[in-house]
């Protein structure tokens, strides 16, 4: 038995016939759109009807295309500053090298000036480390033997003394600074020639002018240089200038604080004085006449 297609189904033209009428009627309306703009309202309504749904099938995509150039701006941006950032780290690094070098310049061009103003063989050292032992104020130089450096030589700055040579090593030799207990260092007040000798109390301490009267002719500000009576120290150069002078009746001796002139701790260049030359003998002493002898024995 054949199935039949209901009688409601069979109403209206066939497919073909509506395909064929549809077609002309599409070619009707865009000729006469293309030729007389016949639809232009009708498409400027139907767009405005359609906006809503277009908006909602396009935002979604919009919005995802907005965050994709948001987050990739961000990232240039981090990237950017982040390169920004290392230049000038760099930058500061340089200005801060640059900084140091202009200063360690001018230090040694005043190095070499005051090397030239002695007219006598000196050394330019550098300065490797300080002394191993915290409770003594001493430098290591990069000079030593090969290099022609003696024990008692005298180690300068450009405006005072640093200290002496104690110990030399073939390629390095150790310095100790006049603020070592160890040290002293015979000097003389600039302002009145009365010699002194200074003595150190230990590292990053003041120095102190011992044995004198209570009425010693020394004041506050007062520039002590070395005498040059110890054969070690050039005679005029720089080592302290009193700070304070405690005259009490109950003690023996004037209390004497002094700060170096020469700043100790903050250079890395150095200048190593000619070596010492030695003093002339002591003067031998008198010996006694024989005649006084023979009466000393016959007594």
């Amino acid at each position: 038995m054949q199935a039949t297609q209901p009688a409601f189904f069979k109403q209206g033209p066939k497919p073909l016939t509506r395909l064929l009428i549809f077609s002309a009627l599409s070619l009707t309306l865009v000729v006469a759109d293309a030729r007389f703009q016949m639809l232009g309202k009708v498409r400027e309504e139907v767009s405005v009807v359609l906006y809503p749904l277009q908006w909602l099938a396009t935002t979604p995509f919009e919005a995802a295309r907005n965050a994709s150039n948001f987050l990739s701006r961000q990232a240039d941006l981090l990237a950017e500053n982040r390169k920004l950032n290392d230049a000038q780290l760099v930058a500061q690094a340089q200005a801060m090298k640059m900084h140091a070098l202009e200063a360690e310049n001018a230090h040694l061009r005043q190095l070499t000036e005051r090397q030239s103003s002695f007219g006598n063989p000196s050394q330019l050292v550098e300065v490797l480390y300080n002394g191993r032992d915290p409770f003594t104020a001493r430098l290591i130089v990069d000079r030593g033997q090969s290099a022609g450096i003696v024990a008692g030589q005298a180690v300068i700055d450009t405006v005072g003394v640093i200290g002496q040579v104690i110990r030399v090593q073939p390629l390095t030799s150790e310095v100790r600074l006049i603020s070592d207990r160890d040290q002293m260092v015979p000097v003389m007040v600039q302002r009145n020639q009365l010699r002194a000798v200074v003595y150190g109390m230990g590292r990053n301490q003041p120095l102190e002018v011992r044995n004198m009267a209570p009425n010693v002719d020394i004041q506050n500000g007062d520039v002590l240089v070395t005498s040059g009576i110890d054969g070690i120290y050039p005679a005029g150069l720089p080592v302290a200038k009193v700070q304070r002078v405690d005259r009490s009746s109950s003690s023996a001796f004037a209390h004497i604080v002094c700060a170096p002139v020469a700043q100790v701790d903050q250079h890395r260049f150095l200048l190593v004085l000619e070596p010492p030359r030695p003093l002339p003998a002591y003067p031998a002493e008198p010996q006694t006449a024989p005649e006084n002898n023979k009466k000393k024995r016959g007594r």
